[in-house]
């Protein structure tokens, strides 16, 4: 069979994603790149690859879009890596810095200023670099690995997933493995093995990853116990409940530009 183009979040949370795909039979049969999560979508959206670890609220985007594997990018409570950074605390806070890496995170707290926060920011976007405008009364939406390194330079520290369990009483799936087209049931098997082999095998990701220059204290606990990868029930509800608030959200948004 021709070689499956694969591409998967370059962050630490799907370092356990890679290493399974990397150490099993199933590589052999993958082309792997490792991309942002916006890039991730934009390349199953385009067709340059065939299965991706993509935002949730891309998958919409994603013509004759299949939900694959038995696995996410989930966390049911602090997820430490999605996050509000901020000087002033939530009710001082007038504009708010959108994550140029995210879709889904970025709707997230769209949906927490309206319905949970109670405040009525202004929302931006961004480019490389924006963290610098973090300040006084501008807050910031900043994911993966530069929330972990940046959050101790803020007083106030958000957990986007966390402010979604005290919201819903809901877990948060971040990100969904999804194809843009049927593919082998055979290889899917595999995958969802090799997915499952890195989950199964956490402590030597850890391993792996503390022996390369620039580990960042805390990455074991990060993967230990505020991501949470299988896709199950209650994932899926609070998946579905997100999808119902963004699918609101836009049609509100696009009703304002009428």
């Amino acid at each position: 069979m021709q070689p499956v183009k694969v591409s998967c979040v370059s962050y630490i949370n799907s370092a356990p994603f890679v290493f399974g795909i990397r150490n099993h039979e199933v590589n052999k049969d993958i082309i792997l790149s490792l991309d942002t999560p916006a890039d991730c979508a934009d390349k199953l959206r385009l067709g340059q690859v065939d299965i991706g670890l993509i935002p949730v609220a891309a998958i919409a985007s994603i013509k004759n879009a299949h939900q694959v594997t038995n696995w996410c990018i989930g966390a049911n409570g602090p997820v430490k890596s999605v996050t509000l950074l901020s000087d002033v605390p939530l009710s001082e806070i007038k504009t708010i810095v959108l994550d140029f890496q995210s879709v889904t995170s970025n709707l997230l707290s769209k949906i927490l200023a309206l319905n949970y926060w109670k405040i009525n920011p202004v929302f931006l976007k961004s480019v490389p670099g924006f963290e610098q405008q973090i300040h006084g009364e501008t807050a910031g939406v900043v994911i993966g690995d530069r929330s972990l390194q940046l959050q101790h330079k803020f007083r106030f520290v958000y957990d986007l997933s966390e402010e979604w369990k005290n919201f819903t009483g809901l877990p948060f799936v971040f990100a969904r493995w999804v194809s843009n087209k049927k593919i082998d049931e055979g290889f899917l098997n595999r995958f969802n093995s090799a997915l499952e082999f890195g989950i199964n095998n956490i402590e030597e990701v850890i391993r792996e990853l503390k022996s390369v220059p620039g580990y960042q204290a805390g990455t074991d606990d990060y993967l230990r116990n505020n991501l949470s990868y299988n896709f199950d029930a209650p994932k899926k509800h609070g998946m579905d409940l997100y999808l119902e608030y963004s699918s609101q959200l836009i049609i509100s948004e696009i009703k304002e530009l009428l």
